[in-house]
């Protein structure tokens, strides 16, 4: 009797202690993570990083995270050496020739790749120097951990996938502000993409004088359903609310675009910066001001009258609702 109950207590122990591990290593909310395609217009971390790939590669990019002509240029030379199709885009065939297995004593832009995908996705707090020393080592085994893959600190196929399709949080400390109306208080995760051109825009717009932009939900860290919501689920939609005329939108209440308090050209313009900072890569802004409507800048859609929903986009993306 005394040896069943041990066993009772230790099959107890093992579903507690399994369930807690359950909840702290969160290896479901990876089970569809890909290779995130980036393209001409793209900007942030994602693209740094293919930045630094290509110089690992012989070829001369700046490396400022954004996607223009000469990044698309050496995409194209490294497609055509390798013998796949020449589009300029890097999708899942273009990542695995830019990707190469790399660990502790590797040295060069590669690892300054993993170190700044590592800086912004987990704030790593690593120096971008391309030595991967034991600091490196133990933020990739961090990461692993995190993702519930083998934390062997080697950054190879499995993990350069799951850290590059890993989410961004939202930066509150410059030109954004952020705005809980349905309780998610940890909604404030995006793709690297979709925040970094959410980021530029509200610098674009910050010049204006208009004040900070208020951001509702985006997504969580790892996806998935958010109360509230019937999208938001993969990093790529994010709610803004319209510019008040006192360009209080961060501290006072909350308008539509019927309000006397609504700045319909501060809006104007806020539409703008977002679409100039993601040249091609927006699929829909939708708000219902008919102005705007009419002008070609925003789309109507039921529900919408008290806030922007932005919807970005990619050329190749698994959900057919978010391509490009």
């Amino acid at each position: 009797m005394k040896r069943k109950n041990l066993y009772r207590l230790g099959g107890l122990i093992a579903a507690v202690a399994a369930l807690l591990f359950g909840l702290i290593q969160p290896a479901q909310s990876y089970a569809s993570a890909f290779f995130p395609t980036q393209s001409a217009g793209d900007r942030g971390t994602d693209v740094l990083a293919i930045q630094y790939l290509l110089q690992a590669k012989g070829k001369t990019v700046p490396t400022d995270g954004v996607f223009g002509s000469s990044t698309t240029t050496a995409v194209k030379e490294v497609q055509q050496a390798a013998g796949i199709g020449v589009d300029g885009i890097v999708g899942p065939n273009t990542w695995g020739k830019l990707t190469p297995q790399i660990k502790e004593g590797a040295t060069g832009a590669a690892v300054k790749a993993v170190q700044a995908e590592l800086n912004a996705k987990r704030n790593a707090g690593l120096t971008v120097d391309g030595t991967f020393n034991a600091a490196t080592t133990a933020a990739v085994k961090s990461f692993q951990s995190h993702a519930g893959i083998g934390a062997d600190g080697v950054v190879g196929p499995t993990t350069w996938k799951n850290l590059l399709w890993h989410y961004e949080k939202a930066d509150f400390s410059g030109s954004l502000c952020d705005v809980d109306p349905d309780g998610n208080t940890s909604a404030s995760w995006g793709t690297s993409a979709a925040i970094a051109e959410l980021e530029e825009a509200a610098k674009r717009f910050g010049a204006t004088g208009k004040g900070e932009i208020p951001v509702g939900d985006i997504s969580f860290e790892h996806g998935g359903d958010i109360g509230g919501h019937a999208s938001h689920e993969v990093g790529l939609d994010i709610d803004l609310w319209p510019v008040r005329t006192d360009s209080q939108q961060c501290t006072g209440s909350r308008i539509t675009w019927q309000s006397s308090a609504y700045d319909r050209a501060a809006t104007r313009e806020l539409v703008k910066a977002l679409r100039a900072a993601a040249p091609g890569h927006i699929r829909y802004v939708w708000f219902n001001d008919p102005t705007l409507i009419n002008e070609g800048l925003t789309s109507s859609y039921a529900g919408h009258d008290n806030h922007l929903h932005i919807r970005y986009c990619e050329k190749v993306h698994p959900n057919s609702l978010y391509t490009c």
